[in-house]
Order: C-alpha cells, then structure tokens, then sequence
C-alpha cells in the first residue's frame, strides 16, 4: 500500500516523447501532470522577448514570478528558445525559483512529470523513475514534424540536420553542467525508444510501473 502521494518522474533527452509519454500516464492513473521543462521554456522566452541575458538579476525575477497561464504560451517550443534554454537551466538561482514551484505541484495529489533532472534532483524519492533516450536523428526527425507546416518541405533533410546539431549542443550543455546535470538516476529504468510507437512506449512504462508498485 502507498502511503504517500504517487510520483512518476520521466527524464530523458529532448525529442524522444517524454511529453507525451507522461501525459499519457497521467491520463491512465488519474494524475496531474507537468511538463517541467515548459517552466523553464517560458523564463527563456520572456528573457529573449525583454532582451534579457541568463544571468541577469530581471531574469531571475521572471523564474521567480511565473503564472500557470504563461505555461500555455504558443511560441515556447521554436529554434530560439531551444538554443537558449540551457544556458537559463544552468542558471542557478532560477533552478532554486522553479524547485519549490515543482515540488509544491506534487506535493498533495501526486503526479506525473517530465524533465531533465526530476528523479535526479526535484524528486529523488519518486517511487518510479524512467530515463527516455532515443537516437539524435531519430529525435530530430521528430522535432522537425513539431515545428513543419509542410511535411514535403524540399528543404527537409536540411532542417532535420540543423535541429539535430542543435539537439546534439543541448545534451552536451545539459549533462556537463555544474548544477542538475542531464543523467539517469541510479534507479531509473532507461527506454529506448527509436523503434517504438507511442503506444507501444506507453505499454511498455505501464508495465514498469506495475512491476515497482508491487
């Protein structure tokens, strides 16, 4: 029996459907949810929108005063705002800002939620940790369709090459940074999710789930 709330932490890499893997969780076992790299998506934009640098005292006020309503941002998954969100996420006091905000959300219903460093670091007590991996091109490929208003761009090859050199700095940046580096934790179970469909990805993370609950 659990005695406290239910925690399912998803980590992993950009691209390889941690988003929809966890909101798909959620919607199963009745969970809220929470994308907590949105958090750090919105900070970036606001900072780019004002001019702002990660280090700037006016974009730690933005982390520390973020509304739910600017979760819901249409204009927070673009190139700009993917090249320059971990040099936000590196920034110390803003991942201090977003910790409480994080763990306050679970806190008394539970939940499901995906990141970079929630088994890790926001909640290394999750009763079930996954660590979503996928091949860069393969992850890039999915980005591109995120992004495309034409599936039978002529340009296509080259776009995908782009998002997935871009991919490619971001997990560097992200698993050598001083602070929450990118990394599994020790208990999480790691999918690979190259030949997988969503369901079957879904499948196979309500079958783990089951198994750690036990």
């Amino acid at each position: 029996m659990i005695n406290k709330p239910l925690i399912i932490a998803i980590d992993g890499l950009s691209g390889v459907g941690k988003g929809t893997l966890a909101r798909s969780l959620a919607d199963r076992l009745g969970l809220p949810y929470l994308d907590t790299g949105i958090l750090y998506r919105v900070v970036t934009r606001k900072m780019l929108d004002s001019g702002l640098k990660p280090d700037d005292a006016d974009t730690i006020k933005i982390a520390e005063n973020l509304d739910e309503k600017d979760w819901q941002r249409s204009d927070l998954r673009t190139p700009k705002v993917d090249r320059a969100v971990s040099q936000v996420a590196a920034q110390i006091p803003i991942r201090r800002a977003l910790l409480d905000m994080q763990r306050r959300f679970a806190a008394k219903k539970g939940a499901v939620m995906d990141g970079r460093d929630i088994g890790t670091v926001i909640f290394p007590s999750a009763q079930v940790k996954l660590f979503i991996t996928a091949s860069s091109r393969i992850r890039a490929e999915r980005r591109w369709l995120q992004y495309t208003d034409n599936p039978q761009d002529p340009t296509r090859e080259d776009q995908i090459d782009k998002i997935e050199s871009d991919l490619i700095a971001r997990d560097e940046a992200d698993s050598k940074r001083a602070v929450a580096p990118l990394r599994p934790a020790e208990d999480a179970i790691i999918l690979q999710t190259d030949k997988l469909s969503a369901e079957a990805v879904l499948e196979e993370a309500l079958t783990i789930i089951k198994k750690r609950l036990k």
